[in-house]
C-alpha cells in the first residue's frame, strides 16, 4: 500500500471537515438571528421558493459536506487533491451564504440570495483550491509500480527508424442525443421561467454534445483523447507514462458504472459504448480504458513504440538511466 495515501486521504477529508465546522459555528452564532424555518432554494430573481426547518438544515448540511467528502477521500489523487479543496470551499461557502441570507428575518420568505453571491462562492473556491494545490507538496510522489504487459498482448513490427500512427473517431449515439435534448430545451424553458434558468440546460448541451464523439489516437508521443470537434480539452497520455496495451470488451455499466468520463478504483476510462476498448497500463499502476474501434491496432502500435523506446518492465535502452 502506497505510504502516502493515509496523508493524502486526511489532507482531502480536512476541508470538508472544516467547512462543516465552520458552517456549524455559524449557525450557534447566529442562530437567534435565524427563522425557526430557513429559506433554503432561491430563484434567478433571488427570491426563496423552498424552505426547511432548522432542524432540517442541521441534517442536510451535514450529510451533503461529509457525503461529498466521502467521495473525494476514496477516490483522490495526488494531482487532483486541489479540485477536493475546491468542492469544499465553493460548498461551505454557499452554505454560510444561505445562512448570512436569513440572517434577521421573521418571514423566511423575505430572505434574499441573488445570483450574484455565486461569483462569492467561486472566488472562495479558487482561493481555496490553492491552499489544497499547495499542501500537495506534502504528499510524496506515488511509487512507480513496474506492470508487466501479458503475454499475448498484440504488437506490430516496426524497423528502429519507422514511424507509424493510428487514429480513430468513436462516438456514442445516446449521448449525443441527450446533449441535442438540452440545447433544444434553451429554447423552451424561457416560456416557462426566468431567462437566467436557459442558462442550465446550455451549460450541460454544450459540453455534453461536444463530448459525445472523440477522436482517439496514437503515435511516437502516446496517446491522445480529444473532442471530434475541437482540440480542447484533451486527454493525452505520453509514452514514457505507457508501459503496455492490451483490449478487452468493456461493458459500460458493469465495469465503469455508466457513460462518459469515468473513475473507479485503480482506473479511469472515456467510456462512450459497449465493446472493445483500449486498456493502457500506465507506470503507476493505473489503467487508462478508452473505448473505440480497432482498438487491437492501437495497442499493437503502442506496445511496438513503447518496447522500441524501453518503457517496458524489465527492458533498458542505452543512454538512458
Amino acid at each position: 500500500m502506497n505510504r502516502a495515501a493515509p496523508r493524502l486521504r486526511l489532507l482531502a477529508a480536512l476541508p470538508f471537515v472544516l467547512a462543516l465546522a465552520i458552517d456549524l459555528l455559524l449557525f450557534a452564532l447566529w442562530r437567534d438571528r435565524l427563522p425557526d424555518r430557513l429559506a433554503t432554494h432561491f430563484g434567478a430573481d433571488g427570491r426563496p421558493d423552498g424552505f426547511t426547518a432548522t432542524g432540517g438544515y442541521l441534517v442536510i448540511a451535514p450529510v451533503l459536506l461529509l457525503g461529498l467528502g466521502t467521495g473525494w477521500t476514496l477516490l483522490v489523487r495526488r494531482g487532483a487533491l486541489w479540485g477536493a479543496w475546491a468542492t469544499a470551499g465553493f460548498t461551505g461557502a454557499l452554505l454560510a451564504l444561505l445562512l448570512r441570507g436569513n440572517l434577521d428575518v421573521t418571514d423566511p420568505a423575505e430572505a434574499r440570495m441573488p445570483l450574484a453571491v455565486l461569483t462569492v462562492a467561486l472566488a472562495v473556491a479558487a482561493l481555496v483550491a490553492l491552499a489544497g494545490w499547495g499542501l500537495t507538496r506534502f504528499t510524496p510522489e506515488e511509487p512507480v509500480r513496474e506492470v508487466p504487459v501479458p503475454d499475448g498482448a498484440p504488437r506490430l513490427d516496426l524497423g528502429a527508424g519507422e514511424l507509424a500512427g493510428w487514429a480513430r473517431g468513436a462516438g456514442s449515439v445516446p449521448l449525443t442525443a441527450l446533449g441535442a435534448a438540452f440545447l433544444l430545451a434553451v429554447l423552451v424553458v424561457p416560456f416557462f421561467a426566468p431567462w437566467p434558468y436557459a442558462l442550465i440546460p446550455l451549460a450541460v448541451g454544450v459540453p455534453g454534445t461536444v463530448l459525445s464523439r472523440v477522436r482517439v489516437s496514437a503515435d511516437r508521443r502516446g496517446l491522445t483523447v480529444r473532442p471530434a470537434l475541437v482540440s480542447r480539452p484533451r486527454l493525452r497520455v505520453p509514452l514514457d507514462d505507457i508501459t503496455g496495451a492490451t483490449t478487452r470488451d468493456i461493458d459500460p455499466l458493469a465495469d465503469f458504472g455508466g457513460w462518459g468520463y469515468r473513475v473507479r478504483a485503480g482506473a479511469s476510462g472515456v467510456i462512450l459504448r459497449s465493446g472493445p476498448g483500449l486498456v493502457l497500463r500506465r507506470r503507476d499502476g493505473r489503467e487508462l480504458v478508452v473505448t473505440v474501434d480497432d482498438a487491437e491496432t492501437a495497442a499493437g502500435l503502442l506496445n511496438a513504440l513503447v518496447e522500441r523506446q524501453g518503457n517496458a518492465p524489465g527492458t533498458t535502452t542505452p543512454g538512458r538511466d
